[in-house]
């Protein structure tokens, strides 16, 4: 079996000690704040900063994805070393990466006969499409082959899901989500939405009045859920900017006390899916062991 590198957008948002420790290839998306100067998402635009621009400057900014020859730019070495490719992209409902990865798996192979290049949509964004890389990676370690382990990712995907809250829906409505009116509303009333991501897409899914509430409201969808079934999935907390770090650190301690093995800090949502929703973001995603599927 010929080796295979794992490769995902920077739209997974793993952690940096995890992407490290998997040896995952990154290939970054693009932010901007005036529409000239594109940054690189995590080489050259930190999330946290990314946060702390947004709320310094109370700019709107907007995403690029990366080009064709991005994905070569990242793939190539890897071929020359003769690995094969897998690569684990955003959601095509939310961008055109996948495509921009299939024709440089297109361009690629011409040069590259021999090696194999597998392109995944991965119907996911943020943490869970992040845990479908980290679970890609415990698989490649258990000795899955490529084909193999994308027959398995295409049947875990489809359990990942995504609970999330947001104090302000300025960002949702800027990004044409929710409507001017609603966001206005929201403003005035202090209601929160609840907004789910499943099946590639974001979807609300209700709405409450204050903050703990809707962090509550967040954590018992989830306990509901995935009721006796604390050993079947990978879970983690996510935040948009710093000030969110308490409440998803809350979110933690009340999923271990249900019994959930659950990451000790969250994970943070990075700039490319933090541009949608912005900088209030907290949440709970999560997705099936690929072991017990």
């Amino acid at each position: 079996m010929r080796p295979y590198q794992i490769i995902a957008d920077s739209s997974c948002d793993l952690p940096a000690k995890l992407r490290e420790q998997c040896g995952i290839g990154i290939v970054p998306y693009f932010a901007t704040f005036d529409g000239e100067h594109y940054y690189k998402e995590i080489v050259e635009l930190t999330a946290e900063v990314f946060y702390e621009k947004i709320q310094e400057t109370k700019i709107f900014p907007k995403t690029s994805l990366p080009s064709i020859q991005d994905y070569i730019d990242v793939f190539e070495p890897y071929l020359k070393e003769g690995k094969d490719i897998i690569c684990i992209c955003l959601t095509s409902k939310f961008s055109g990466s996948f495509q921009s990865a299939n024709n440089a798996k297109g361009i690629l192979l011409e040069s590259y006969p021999d090696s194999k290049i597998e392109v995944v949509d991965s119907f996911c964004a943020t943490a869970i499409q992040g845990l479908l890389v980290w679970e890609a990676y415990k698989m490649q370690q258990e000795g899955l082959s490529l084909e193999e382990l994308v027959a398995v990712l295409e049947k875990q995907k489809q359990t990942a899901k995504v609970n999330f809250t947001v104090d302000s829906l300025d960002f949702l409505q800027h990004g044409g989500r929710v409507g001017k009116a609603a966001a206005l509303a929201g403003a005035i009333l202090n209601i929160k939405p609840i907004i789910v991501m499943k099946d590639g897409e974001l979807f609300p899914d209700g709405k409450v009045r204050g903050h703990k509430k809707a962090l509550k409201t967040v954590l018992d969808m989830t306990l509901q859920e995935l009721e006796g079934k604390q050993e079947d999935y990978v879970i983690c907390t996510i935040r948009a900017a710093k000030d969110r770090t308490e409440a998803a650190t809350e979110l933690i301690a009340a999923l271990k006390e249900k019994g959930f093995h659950v990451a000790d800090t969250p994970w943070i949502i990075g700039t490319t899916i933090g541009t949608h929703c912005g900088p209030t973001a907290v949440g709970i995603a999560y997705i099936q062991k690929h072991e017990t599927l």
